[in-house]
């Protein structure tokens, strides 16, 4: 049996850039001050946004209060957009070929309605998607329409149960290691991805030696 492919979002398939939104957001500061956004830990009001317990008025409200931002909208969202970059099509490609292989595949990403609506735009320009990156896959778990996040395994077993998934025949890609630690202790099968590995250059060997974990050379 093939094994079925749950993907991260940023790190794996987009390319993203945290300090680029980190310096944005301080320079809009009166004091200087650094968001509380990281790949590894963030502040409440970023959990809140990404659960989808926040509207975007909300987030730039909390912004400004929190960390003395002086900006419109417009400023305070290309800050937030700040960090995304890239989808190379290499990976898309691979993707769709694994797809076509018989792999079933699914997207599992801690994002927000801000940056959806900003990266579906983004590769509806580049590559003529419809429905943003849920063109190359089977299903999109969104962290803010769930009402759930990672590390936290309510939302992994969350996806288990809609995609009809055995933990054991599930591989996990993923750039960020408190959410590799939850899908191990779940039973899932992961990949960790680390500089200078790319979802390209990595995951055709993970998938070789399925159902023993990789483990990329440093």
């Amino acid at each position: 049996m093939l094994p079925h492919l749950l993907f991260d979002f940023g790190g794996v398939i987009i390319n993203i850039d945290y300090d680029r939104t980190l310096a944005a957001m301080r320079q809009l500061s009166r004091a200087g001050s650094a968001i509380e956004f990281t790949q590894a830990q963030q502040a409440e009001l970023f959990d809140q946004l990404e659960t989808g317990h926040l509207t975007p008025a909300e987030f730039r409200a909390g912004l400004r209060a929190g960390y003395e931002l002086e900006a419109s909208d417009e400023a305070l969202d290309a800050a937030w957009h700040a960090m995304l970059l890239d989808v190379p099509a290499e990976r898309l490609a691979l993707i769709g070929e694994l797809r076509r292989r018989g792999h079933q595949t699914a997207l599992l990403s801690n994002t927000n309605v801000l940056h959806i609506g900003a990266i579906n735009q983004q590769l509806a320009t580049q590559y003529g998607f419809r429905q943003g990156i849920a063109d190359v896959l089977d299903r999109v778990f969104y962290s803010q329409e769930v009402g759930l996040r990672k590390p936290g395994g309510e939302i992994f077993r969350h996806v288990l149960r809609e995609m009809n998934w055995e933990p054991a025949d599930v591989l996990f890609i993923e750039d960020s290691p408190q959410h590799i630690a939850t899908a191990r202790r779940l039973g899932l099968q992961v990949l960790y991805l680390t500089p200078p590995h790319t979802l390209t250059t990595a995951l055709p060997e993970a998938l070789r030696v399925f159902p023993a974990e990789y483990v990329p050379a440093v």
